[in-house]
């Protein structure tokens, strides 16, 4: 980190040391409650600086995957407690580059200790089997290697957990990383790989370049001492990336975007599902990939939900997401604010009706932020640009359906498939729901958003390139299966 006038200024992580870019050029990170304040800058890094992160990576591979598996996690552990003590310095900058709420933030940093705890662990489990061989004088076995050096893209929205949901997998089964966050969250993670750097990892096992996608994003994709990459943000460029991995053979793992459905029974809990329905949908602005973005009500109940959700969001404080009473904070950027708005026009034009919300909310402290009012919109057909596209903002749309058949298909009828709830206290919508609807993420009587890290977590359809993250899951994607017979 060095000094740029008032905010301090972050650099590239290569090989153990902190670094400059070739270019010299430097991104601003603005905080999105004030437009005004620059939280820091951080690199704007060109394919040299890639190749000399991917080389460093390279050159500390092979030592980095002959240590034992738990002395790998022993690293994990360093770092776990480290970003504990650091856990409000971690979450402050993440509220100021990001916009969610401290208390969000602190959260999310915390659940990012848990995961490298959960990870440092599986530095001790189990990696293959015995396998019986016709051979009776013969020993058969699985183990797994990891991939060598693996490129990590990671979004602006998660910007603790996403990161270490990654590396930490990745760096226990023995590969090495390179990581090129989202620039709008660049800091944050400049204070996560500090973290790292603090617990002693080997110079080049860990690597951090910032930088634009279109050259460090789809340089990741394109190089060839790369040998697996994980990518979590839009679809259009998950698929651009997993076509350049493919074209080159590199194993790829694509988490995409979501149109997440809530379906309200006739014979729901309806408080429960007004404030799992809020929850869900406009936690961190709406912006995130499990959001919900489709309320789906049974008729017989459709009024009551819809005035007990509008008396609910009428109660909502928006703000700086450091003040403590403040339940909502901005869209994460301006491009992020301008897209939402463009959104909501969108829907009036196509005929919704604007219930509450729709625009920037006015009066003092909001003029400078990238702030927007939670919007619901209702007599929203299945057709609607805001009924099909991922939005992430603080938006719904209400659905009336008169039948769960209906409400599956209606959930159904969209590309993607990433998580999906019901409210329903008949077991069987409940079992019905679980077989029917297209989605990786299953909820009952539970918001949409959320995933437990041991879990495995992705989506189905366009949500995702079908491999799974955290949990075990991760096994599969960052090592491969070796079968070795053994004869005397």
């Amino acid at each position: 980190m060095m000094a740029n006038g008032d905010s301090p200024t972050y650099l590239n992580y290569v090989r153990g040391k902190w670094m400059r870019s070739h270019t010299g050029e430097v991104e601003a990170s603005i905080n999105p409650a004030n437009g005004r304040e620059v939280v820091g800058f951080v690199q704007n890094s060109a394919l040299p600086d890639l190749d000399e992160a991917v080389q460093a990576a390279a050159d500390a591979q092979k030592a980095w995957k002959r240590l034992a598996g738990s002395v790998r996690g022993d690293y994990l552990f360093k770092a776990a407690a480290i970003l504990e003590r650091r856990l409000d310095e971690v979450a402050t900058a993440m509220t100021k580059e990001m916009g969610k709420t401290f208390a969000e933030a602190k959260g999310e940093t915390a659940r990012g200790i848990a995961i490298l705890r959960y990870y440092a662990g599986e530095g001790m489990r189990p990696v293959g089997d015995v396998i019986p061989s016709t051979d009776s004088e013969a020993l058969m076995f699985t183990t797994r290697v990891p991939l060598g050096v693996v490129g990590i893209i990671t979004p602006w929205n998660f910007p603790v957990a996403i990161p270490l949901w990654k590396m930490a997998p990745a760096l226990v089964y023995g590969n090495t990383v390179v990581i090129k966050p989202a620039s709008e969250t660049g800091v944050t993670c400049a204070k996560l790989i500090k973290c790292f750097e603090e617990a002693g990892f080997p110079p080049g096992v860990i690597n951090m370049v910032t930088g634009s996608g279109s050259v460090i994003g789809r340089g990741i994709a394109e190089h060839p001492g790369i040998h697996g990459l994980s990518f979590t943000g839009s679809n259009a460029v998950g698929k651009t990336i997993g076509q350049a991995a493919l074209a080159r053979g590199a194993k790829y793992q694509l988490e995409m975007g979501g149109k997440n459905p809530v379906i309200v029974a006739a014979d729901a809990d309806l408080n429960l599902a007004v404030e799992a329905t809020i929850s869900g949908g406009l936690r961190s602005t709406g912006q995130k990939c499990t959001a919900t973005s489709r309320v789906i009500v049974h008729q017989d109940v459709y009024e009551p939900f819809k005035q007990l959700l509008l008396d609910r969001i009428g109660q909502i404080k928006i703000g700086d997401g450091m003040m403590d009473d403040v339940w909502m904070g901005p869209c994460a950027s301006e491009r992020q604010h301008d897209t939402v708005l463009a959104y909501i026009r969108k829907g009036i034009e196509e005929g919704a009706r604007l219930l509450c919300g729709g625009g920037h909310p006015q009066g003092r402290g909001y003029a400078e932020g990238y702030f927007i009012e939670p919007t619901i919109f209702e007599n929203v057909t299945s057709d609607m640009t805001i009924a099909r596209e991922e939005i992430f903002g603080p938006v719904l749309v209400l659905m009336k359906v008169e039948s769960m058949e209906q409400a599956v298909q209606l959930a159904n009828d969209v590309e993607f498939g990433l998580s999906a709830s019901i409210f329903t206290s008949n077991i069987g919508a409940m079992l019905g729901f679980i077989q029917e609807i297209d989605a990786g993420l299953v909820r009952i009587n539970a918001e949409s958003a959320g995933v437990e890290l041991q879990a495995p977590f992705g989506g189905m359809k366009h949500s995702s390139s079908h491999s799974r993250e955290q949990g075990r899951a991760a096994i599969e994607f960052f090592t491969a299966v070796k079968t070795v017979f053994v004869k005397s």
